[in-house]
């Protein structure tokens, strides 16, 4: 029998890198029975840390689905990565989780993974918790963390529990709400007596706590005014409400390592966090079947996809039918998934998330429904990738081998992207970051067996002329038999109305014969892939055959090509001049960060800002930028602002470069054509 609607809690752990999520998961798997023994994040033995990239690096790199069964409630934990390469992650698991805990170090304090995080989960309109990790290492400051988060997050932020201190250490906790205290000893919870310099501090806390259960409800309100106190179950009633609704975060404690503080955030998930819900709608468990496709994981042996039930029950036999594709698709067999470990069960229940393989034509972010109620659900939205390298086999005749290996690793990440840039014939890469990209060349070596070498994604330059230009092509060859003459005179102009070269003709008594005309467009049309100056396309072009002579016997075709061929060389004559793309830039940064980022753009970056705006905090600088400029930005403006800085990239025109820049660009075409 699958698990209870209401019995069924959704928490999505985040924050950020090295801040004790991965670790707090195992400790609630170990205190709840569902594993035998705690794995280490530097053992590589965790539930959620399984992939051979996560256990070689000692990082999360990918959302890990695992559950725990406590006091007769399912709670399902998504372990989100923390390094903002592997934001796309995070994003899948707040489409189904219905809360998300933010772990914050006691030792760390407030940092910008958890600043991410809040924002993340503001924006997808989901209750936040957090929980104060690691109060069992050396400079923890429980008081100095919690003061950040308030003067962070304002005063929604509330202490659900305070830890016991003696001398520099943390030796136990205490429940703001019931007012027990707790410590550890030989990994079990035992209980303590609450010191009495504390007693002060806890009335202080519990008083808030009061008062913020009182706004929930006018009689509870009514009831604090007169009577100045509430139960603790009145307030813990209240809580679920207020969290619920975002008008309260409630701040945990403890030490995963230790077990210290685990229970009672384990208690606080069935007494006051969420059920599972829809965009803040109650699920309907008697509905017709439909699921969420949040997650897929694909490895050479064929893909899983991780779902979560959001009207209904899933059982194994059924078909369902894709909202995207219209696509019916035969379940099989559907698992409960704990890290890599799947079990496979009769039925997955209404809320709760599942797993199911071999589906023949669904995605991530896709819906899939009961025939005859069919209704897409919002997907998921990924950040556009804005980090590019061209990627190439490091043994040549293995391109499809690269290409295939991409489109699998494509489907578990949908987060990067891959194009063959047809300009520059490089296969380019665009990702998060750096690390995003090592990671995905990593896989391709261990899954798919093939090595892969990374450079930087050339530039699409163009060329052009400038100035009207009169040419003369003269092709003549004379060998035994018939020889080889055509004779061409072309102007040349700049023009405005299309990329593609215009042709025209101007020749007046059959100087060339009209069966020739079409063999000098033809040879023009293929001398423009490659420009005079450094071998770019030639854009922008109109020539005008205006002239020219034949020979009866001896002109040919061929002949008609070499010659426009020859007369197009003449171009280096008509002010030929190398373009660039031009992005519009979006930055969007602190108000701290403002002047670095304004420099770096006008006097490193060639830039011209266009405009400023507030928004939420933050500035959005608005700024067209060469794109050259620009190849490592998502590395350096994450470097400038310590992560906190964004931004998009949208070419939107071409430009004439500078000529201190184009003689750089001639000198590197060159020595690109000479190693070629």
């Amino acid at each position: 029998m699958s698990t209870e609607l209401k019995k069924i809690r959704n928490i999505a752990l985040l924050g950020h890198g090295g801040n004790g999520k991965t670790t707090l998961a195992e400790s609630i798997l170990s205190i709840t029975g569902m594993t035998d023994r705690m794995g280490k994040v530097v053992d590589g033995n965790t539930v959620s840390d399984f992939d051979a990239e996560e256990i070689r690096r000692q990082i999360s790199i990918s959302a890990a689905t695992m559950y725990a069964n406590w006091q007769g409630f399912k709670i399902n934990l998504i372990d989100t990565p923390g390094f903002f390469d592997f934001a796309g992650e995070v994003r899948q698991a707040l489409r189904v989780a219905d809360i998300g805990v933010i772990c914050v170090s006691a030792k760390d304090g407030l940092n910008v993974g958890a600043e991410k995080s809040w924002k993340l989960l503001k924006a997808a309109g989901k209750p936040r918790a957090i929980y104060i990790s690691k109060l069992d290492e050396d400079h923890a400051d429980f008081d100095r963390t919690f003061d950040s988060l308030r003067e962070a997050f304002g005063n929604s932020v509330c202490a659900m529990t305070e830890p016991i201190k003696q001398g520099d250490k943390y030796v136990g906790i205490v429940d703001v709400i019931t007012k027990k205290a707790f410590k550890m000893e030989n990994g079990k919870r035992v209980d303590m007596p609450v010191p009495a310099e504390m007693e002060g501090r806890l009335e202080e806390l519990y008083t808030e706590l009061a008062e913020s259960a009182a706004e929930t409800s006018e009689e509870l309100m009514e009831k604090y005014l007169e009577t100045m106190e509430l139960s603790p179950e009145e307030i813990s009633g209240a809580l679920s409400t207020a969290v619920a609704d975002g008008s309260i975060c409630p701040v945990y404690c403890g030490s995963a390592f230790t077990g210290l503080g685990t229970r009672v955030l384990l208690d606080a998930a069935i007494s006051i966090f969420p059920e599972p819900n829809e965009g803040g709608k109650p699920l309907d468990p008697n509905g017709p079947a439909k699921v969420i496709v949040y997650k897929t994981v694909s490895d050479q042996f064929g893909k899983f996809s991780l779902f979560k039930v959001v009207s209904g029950k899933v059982t194994g036999d059924m078909t369902l039918t894709n909202a995207r594709s219209d696509a019916k698709e035969k379940l099989g067999h559907v698992y409960a998934m704990q890290g890599k470990k799947n079990t496979e069960v009769p039925e997955i229940g209404c809320g709760d998330f599942g797993a199911v393989s071999k589906l023949s034509d669904t995605k991530t972010g896709d819906t899939l429904c009961a025939p005859g109620a069919v209704e897409a659900l919002p997907g998921i939205e990924f950040d556009v990738p804005c980090y590019q390298m061209a990627i190439a086999p490091k043994v040549k005749g293995q391109d499809d081998k690269v290409a295939q290996g991409l489109a699998r690793l494509n489907e578990e990440d949908p987060t990067f992207s891959v194009t063959l840039n047809a300009e520059t014939h490089q296969q380019v890469v665009a990702g998060a970051g750096d690390m995003h990209i090592n990671v995905l060349c990593s896989k391709l070596k261990t899954k798919f067996g093939v090595e892969v070498e990374l450079s930087p994604a050339r530039v699409a330059y163009r060329e052009k002329i400038r100035k009207t230009l009169d040419t003369h092509g003269r092709h003549k060859k004379q060998t035994g038999g018939h020889g080889q003459f055509a004779d061409v005179k072309i102007r040349f102009e700049p023009q405005t109305e299309q990329e593609d070269m215009i042709f025209a003709e101007e020749v007046f008594g059959g100087s060339v014969p009209k069966n020739f005309f079409p063999a000098v467009e033809k040879g023009l049309r293929e001398c423009c892939e490659k420009g005079v100056l450094a071998g770019y396309p030639m854009v922008y072009l109109k020539a005008v055959l205006y002239d020219g002579g034949y020979h009866p016997v001896d002109s040919s075709e061929m002949a008609f090509k070499t010659a426009a061929g020859l007369a197009y060389k003449e171009l280096v004559n008509a002010n030929p001049v190398i373009m660039e793309p031009i992005g519009l830039m979006k930055i969007t940064v602190p108000d701290a960060n403002m002047g670095d980022i304004l420099s770096d753009i006008q006097s490193k970056r060639r830039g011209t800002m266009l405009g400023m705006t507030a928004h939420e905090g933050m500035q959005v600088i608005e700024a067209e930028v060469p794109m050259a400029e620009v190849t490592t930005y998502a590395i350096d403006l994450r470097s400038m602002t310590q992560g906190r800085g964004s931004f998009t990239l949208e070419f939107v025109r071409y430009d004439e470069v500078p000529g201190n820049v184009q003689q750089k660009i001639i000198e590197e075409a060159k020595a690109l054509a000479e190693a070629e």
